[in-house]
């Protein structure tokens, strides 16, 4: 009764309890965390107001805002007034608050094979902080000649107030721009006035090359900052997460945050190119050469960047989770008047901020309430740390059980007397050393093998229902798992099988530990904690076992007491030597047979060892007494082993499992378990843009083996009934992941929309791109497309290879009014207008492009470019900027700050005789506002309830002639 009464017992009571109620609790907490948001308090920092935020967001979001739109002047304009009407109710001078209509910064810059020419729309506010009294750039604006001391630094926050040509842009980027007019009223308040100059950013033109934050360059105030916070949206609604930053240093402020959110995973992921997509981060950093940090929303990203992106689906908590993270990042890197984030005068580099050097960062938060930061290097002192003590630690450990006679891991018989003893006693010590590796190979096997099955039959079941994919791979783990784990124990207990898993799963977590330190040393890797974390858990878990086999009774007194057990025996009635049992040691009635401790000299007979004792025992007697007649003693107090497990394991403690358990599954459970769910939104939804599900599945196969994994030990302990539940959990959710519809509602796969008009010969051609097969589907529902042929190709865009791009003769564009600024009426093909005209050289030319009811133009030009310059501003040299790249460049793209203006761009070419100069003009499109595409919207009209659509290119409308010299 005593040891049924004791509630940290290693029984199945207890640890069913404790196991499943710490699985289950931790779950939902890390669930409520991901997928809800802190309420809103009752007061907010002075100087903000998130009604007018609000309603602020209602204004940019009205319509569709992209550069090439009529709205996006209109955001433009309203922002601008908002930030004029802050400042003047501050009653601030220019010396203090600098607002810069910035309708000057040019940029020429390229990107591989693509040249830009951007014509920025800036808005740019300097509040100047009370330590700074310098001026914030030079009077002749230029941006490579400041004069400012290299230790004056500032902090720029920035946002983009464009949006997308298929989204409203609510969470991209409209909340970052409330949250820049917020920190605007914030930073003027007398009590909030920061010490170092604070840059706000509001640029126009991110979502087409990053654009807006390369005119910044051009800027001379952009010399002013050494560090940034920039604010971004890849989702529609949720957390801001901390997408990446630049090292500890800057990373520390973000601590300040009441509800931090995000692990240094995402940022390794941007590091190492999974993550295609980019943000202003890397023309802040990598550029202009600031330090900093990079949030966003990252959420559903089926709403990214679709109509779905919206004021409905966002919500105050949403805009004051960023904001509240933004007030205690940026008002603590503006109070900081260290030199740490500045270099010297002599080490600036000419036009490239010099902001100094910072240590790679570790960081994570926990339950969205604490958050943790540490160096990369301490990570990989404390990881080489632990690879050199832990091993070390644990031989020594081996060698005092040793030398203590307490050593039975492995153990198989110990002799009475000596070597020559022709029957030792059998401790069984090596019992249970292969279970888990085999129960883990079968349960991932299982596992990984339902991936390639999900990915066979129902691919992107994970689209819509990746909680379902997750339950039934966890579920499967545990039950397969178990099975193995109790059917072994069932047939042959063991007492070392907690001890021989954690000894796997040290083994397991030191190679994968040694595989962290090599990352963080050589690549600088830091995504890989956990793993350090999940290796001290086990080790000092590990070292609980090994202590726990010192409370044993020595081999030899152990190997004494049976033979002692066995005289006694004689005396009494004929019996089997016991594997277990009693204090007493008389063998309990449900222990299994033991079938196993026979030998080639042992009889056919059981009962002749009973013989063997009778004729021989006195014998051994008379050697160990060193006389004839010494007297029987009385058989030791070994204490009451577990039912079935060896004997000499009665004096194990049987409560340290429970402070085993608090070492190694907790931990790894909310490491990993964010972690998990992080990457799990980050990559659910990826297929619409053409990732693979394969990788997705493996990588859930792989996390559910790590979550999972620290269970191990304690899973013999499971009676069955809640692996019977978790079997038929996982059969359940099989059969829905197989059968059920992938998209819905609320889940909606993207299709990427495209209208090519040829100017030349008024042929147009209207494009879905998606996932093959269902982008047929949807086309069918589509008027337009009825009865036609679909012509099926591979998309010409890099990036969406991976889908299937179908075309159809669609409605025509309306894109160009019909009664033209010129007062003529228009047909498609005088939409654009060029001239080419060459020079006296044979590889040059003069290009003149106009597009009407336009400001973004392109040329493709059918033979690299090696040479070309924009008239106008742009065409200034600068140094950080390479014109045309390593190869040349076959496409220019031009965007102009007024509509309708021509471009004048010179060329050359390859001095080669054999080369033709030719290519296409192309003019963009991308209102959808006015019902000026109707192609566009008869596909939202038409499309099925399950289907969303989204740009694949910066126009909506491309309209195309051939040139040729």
């Amino acid at each position: 009764m005593a040891r049924l009464s004791n509630p940290f017992a290693f029984t199945p009571l207890p640890v069913i309890f404790v196991v499943t109620g710490t699985y289950i609790a931790l779950f939902a907490a890390l669930l409520t965390v991901h997928l809800t948001l802190p309420d809103v308090p009752h007061t907010t920092p002075a100087g903000t107001n998130l009604t007018q935020a609000w309603i602020d967001l209602e204004h940019i979001t009205r319509r569709h805002h992209p550069y090439n739109s009529h709205a996006n002047d209109d955001v433009r304009k309203y922002l601008l007034s908002r930030v004029e009407d802050i400042v003047t109710s501050r009653n601030l001078g220019s010396d203090r608050v600098e607002i810069i209509d910035d309708n000057v910064s040019n940029a020429t810059f390229s990107a591989g094979n693509t040249t830009v020419y951007f014509e920025g729309t800036n808005i740019i506010v300097a509040v100047r902080g009370s330590k700074d009294e310098e001026a914030f750039y030079e009077p002749n604006g230029d941006p490579l000649s400041s004069t400012r001391a290299s230790t004056n630094g500032g902090v720029l926050v920035n946002a983009h107030y464009d949006s997308v040509s298929t989204g409203y842009g609510a969470t991209d980027d409209g909340v970052g721009v409330v949250t820049v007019l917020q920190l605007l009223s914030y930073f003027t308040e007398p009590e909030n006035w920061p010490r170092r100059t604070v840059v706000l950013l509001l640029n126009n033109g991110e979502e087409d090359f990053l654009n807006g934050a390369k005119a910044f360059m051009r800027h001379p105030i952009s010399q002013l900052p050494h560090t940034f916070l920039n604010l971004e949206g890849a989702g529609a609604g949720g957390r801001a997460t901390l997408f990446r930053s630049t090292d500890t240093e800057v990373t520390s402020f973000y601590k300040a945050a009441k509800h931090p959110f995000g692990t240094v995973v995402s940022g390794d992921g941007f590091k190492q190119g999974f993550i295609r997509s980019q943000t202003d981060y890397v023309v802040f950093n990598g550029e202009l050469g600031l330090r900093g940090l990079d949030v966003a929303f990252m959420e559903p990203r089926a709403r990214y960047h679709t109509i779905e992106d919206s004021m409905r689906e966002t919500s105050l908590n949403s805009l004051w989770h960023m904001l509240s993270a933004s007030v205690a990042t940026a008002s603590g890197l503006a109070s900081d008047t260290s030199d740490r984030f500045s270099g010297s005068d002599e080490e600036r580099q000419k036009g490239k901020v010099n902001a100094g050097s910072g240590t790679d960062a570790v960081w994570f938060d926990l339950f969205g309430k604490t958050f943790v930061l540490l160096q990369l290097h301490t990570l990989f002192a404390l990881c080489v740390t632990l690879l050199v003590v832990a091993p070390v630690t644990l031989i020594g450990l081996t060698v005092a059980l040793s030398k203590t006679d307490k050593n039975y891991m492995l153990a198989r018989k110990e002799y009475v007397h000596s070597s020559d003893d022709d029957e030792p006693v059998r401790l069984y010590g090596w019992r249970g050393f292969f279970r888990f590796p085999v129960s883990f190979v079968v349960a991932t096997s299982i596992v990984i093998g339902l991936a390639y099955l999900l990915q066979r039959v129902n691919p992107y079941i994970v689209y819509s229902s990746p909680y379902a994919v997750w339950s039934m791979m966890f579920s499967a783990w545990f039950f397969f798992a178990w099975f193995v784990l109790r059917g072994a124990s069932a047939m042959r207990p063991s007492a070392l099988q907690r001890h021989y898993t954690l000894l796997w799963q040290f083994i397991g977590t030191f190679i994968a530990l040694m595989l962290v330190t090599i990352l963080a040393h050589n690549f600088h890797l830091a995504g890989g904690y956990y793993v350090m974390f999940a290796f001290a858990g086990t080790f000092f878990a590990l070292l609980i076992s090994y202590v726990e086999l010192f409370f044993l009774p020595k081999k030899s007194a152990y190997a004494v007491h049976f033979d002692q057990t066995i005289e006694t025996s004689h005396d009494q009635e004929p019996s089997s030597r016991p594997l277990s049992g009693t204090t007493n040691g008389t063998r309990s009635e449900e222990r299994p047979a033991e079938d196993d401790d026979a030998t080639e000299t042992t009889s056919l007979l059981r009962n002749d060892r009973t013989s063997f004792r009778r004729n021989y025992g006195s014998r051994r007697q008379s050697i160990s007494d060193g006389t004839e007649t010494d007297e029987h003693h009385a058989p030791a107090d070994l204490g009451r082993p577990y039912e079935g497990e060896q004997e000499w394991s009665g004096k194990l403690p049987s409560w340290l499992w429970f402070f085993q358990f608090l070492l190694t599954v907790p931990m790894t459970l909310i490491l990993v378990g964010q972690i998990a769910l992080i990457l799990t939104s980050a990559t659910y939804q990826t297929p619409a843009d053409g990732n693979s599900t394969l990788l997705i599945y493996i990588l859930f196969a792989v996390l559910t083996a790590i979550l999972a994994v620290p269970a191990g030990p304690f899973l013999h302990r499971f009676t069955y009934h809640i692996p019977t539940f978790l079997f038929l959990t996982c059969i359940g959710t099989v059969i829905y992941n197989l059968v059920a519809f992938p998209f819905s509602r609320d889940h909606k796969l993207k299709v990427y929309f495209q209208q090519q008009i040829d100017l030349d010969t008024g042929a147009n051609t209207v494009s879905l791109t998606g996932v093959d097969g269902y982008v047929q589907d949807i086309i069918k529902e589509i008027p337009s497309a009825q009865g036609k042929d679909l012509g099926c190709t591979t998309p010409d865009v890099a990036t969406r290879k991976e889908l299937t791009k179908c075309s159809w003769a669609g409605l025509p564009a309306n894109v160009v009014p019909t009664l033209s600024p010129y007062g003529n009426n228009t047909t498609p093909k005088s939409w654009l207008d060029y001239e080419v005209q060459k020079s006296n050289n044979s590889n040059e030319a003069t290009i003149r492009v106009v597009g009407q009811n336009s400001r973004a133009c392109k040329l493709i030009f059918d033979t690299p470019v090696v040479d070309l310059a924009v008239a106008g501003v742009g065409a200034v040299s600068d140094p950080r900027f390479n014109v045309t790249g390593q190869h040349g460049t076959r496409e220019l793209r031009l965007w102009h700050r007024e509509w309708s203006q021509p471009w004048n761009v010179s060329v050359s070419w390859s001095d080669d005789a054999n080369v033709t100069f030719s290519g296409r003009v192309v003019c963009l499109w991308s209102d959808a506002n006015a019902g000026d595409i109707p192609a566009f919207d008869e596909v939202q009209h038409y499309l099925p309830v399950w289907a969303i659509a989204t740009k694949i290119a910066d126009g909506l409308v491309e309209g195309s002639k051939r040139f040729k010299l």
